[in-house]
């Protein structure tokens, strides 16, 4: 799937404060290695069905199977494994003998202590892995997490590390198990090692993922083969909201255009985020902040939600809204299913020019009965202009004023907005009283 950074922008996919990213609020990996992966993961939604149901499925095993979940593992048994390489250590010794052992642990006590610590580590780390590679066993797994696990399998299976996961944890190491095993690691495993570091990290993104969608509820949406673009969603809401409302949407090719009105605090933009981010964790293959999703498999998403200007380059906040509409419209002319989000079009103009200069976009974006869209703007009055047109359906946010003061129930309706409170904002926080005392 593809998605631009002005997207994943819009969407606060990637933030850097917790409360406002997607990513970190769904990020329940152990590891760094994790944490990388699944980032990954996120950088490159899925385009091809078959993936996508299969990471289904993979989330899908890891939760009915938790407790093999390689729980011996941390990021602290990672770190203290590659430590262990990347620490100059004195030779030890290939012989492992009473006598040979210690003399290692008298004069290279330092050395030695290092070496058993990290024994422990690598021992939980094998018996993690070894867990983990049993779910092989357990269940039919889709191909390429079957391949993982069998690939772990064959690492694993060397008389020394079965040895050693076989050890009880709560044992201490004696000199000649110190050596023995250290000078193992220490020369004969490395590569493995690493190699299953890598693979663990695979593996821990898949298990955040997982978690997350058991933790926030998170619901699997259906995928359906139909030829042209679909969304049903059931109770959908956004997952950045602390007290979510919940919204349901439906759009095809016959009704690929929603209008969405209200004035300004109302949700639309809250709105039109939830759909964008329900679409976009689809693609990735985890569960949906919804009670229902069917949707088509999309090409790309692509937002114009926060344009800014670029005073560096001397261009203003409307020219950039039009470069962006203008790299928008050739994108999606290649007939493919893109979802398309705008809220607040031409805002950088004069009332009278953004009408007129929105109309003809939605009038020009209509067309395109591949892509689904939806638009939301304060200017209601095009409104009338558009309804001849079946494929555009007409949604608002309502206002209610009781005594100065403003409620907001967030609910979509059908219909359109011609909601004004801008001055009654002013009024309520008092901007009009200093203005009259000045």
């Amino acid at each position: 799937m593809q998605i631009d950074q002005t997207t994943y922008s819009d969407l606060s996919v990637f933030e850097t404060a917790d409360e406002f990213s997607l990513f970190n609020k769904l990020d329940q990996t152990r590891t760094v290695g994790g944490r990388t992966q699944l980032y990954q993961l996120f950088s490159q939604p899925f385009s091809n069905l078959e993936k996508i149901q299969e990471t289904q499925q993979i989330l899908s095993i890891i939760l009915r199977n938790e407790s093999a979940w390689g729980r011996s593992i941390s990021n602290g048994t990672v770190m203290v494994m590659e430590r262990f390489y990347e620490t100059p250590l004195d030779e030890i010794p290939a012989s492992y003998d009473l006598v040979s052992s210690r003399t290692y642990k008298l004069l290279h006590a330092p050395d030695f202590s290092l070496t058993r610590y990290s024994i422990i580590h690598f021992a939980d780390f094998i018996r993690g892995m070894k867990s983990i590679a049993s779910l092989a066993d357990t269940e039919p797994c889709p191909p390429l997490l079957a391949a993982m696990l069998q690939r772990v399998n064959r690492l694993l299976d060397q008389d020394m590390l079965i040895s050693l996961a076989e050890r009880r944890p709560d044992k201490k190491l004696s000199p000649s198990e110190v050596v023995k095993y250290g000078h193992f690691i220490r020369k004969r495993f490395k590569t493995t090692a690493l190699d299953l570091i890598g693979i663990f990290g695979k593996l821990d993104a898949w298990y955040s993922m997982a978690l997350a969608s058991r933790q926030y509820q998170l619901v699997m949406p259906e995928f359906t083969l139909e030829e042209g673009p679909i969304v049903e969603i059931s109770g959908l809401y956004h997952l950045l909201i602390t007290a979510p409302v919940s919204y349901d949407v439906k759009m095809d090719a016959g009704s690929n255009f929603v209008f969405l009105t209200g004035a300004n605090m109302a949700g639309k933009s809250t709105f039109i985020r939830a759909v964008g981010c329900a679409i976009f964790l689809a693609h990735l293959g985890m569960g949906v902040p919804a009670l229902k999703l069917k949707l088509s498999l999309f090409d790309g998403i692509l937002s114009n939600i926060n344009v800014v200007d670029n005073v560096a380059k001397g261009e203003s906040y409307f020219f950039n809204e039009v470069q962006r509409i203008k790299n928008t419209i050739v994108r999606i002319s290649d007939q493919k299913k893109w979802l398309v989000l705008i809220d607040e079009l031409f805002k950088g103009t004069n009332v009278e020019d953004a009408m007129k200069c929105s109309t003809v976009v939605i009038r020009g974006l209509i067309k395109i009965k591949t892509s689904l869209f939806i638009l939301s703007t304060h200017l209601y009055e095009i409104a009338e202009e558009l309804r001849p047109f079946p494929n555009i359906s007409f949604k608002y946010f309502e206002t209610n004023v009781k005594e100065d003061q403003l409620e907001f129930n967030y609910q979509l309706k059908e219909g359109v907005s011609n909601d004004r409170i801008g001055y009654l904002i002013l009024k309520r926080e008092g901007v009009v009283d200093l203005l009259d005392k000045t």
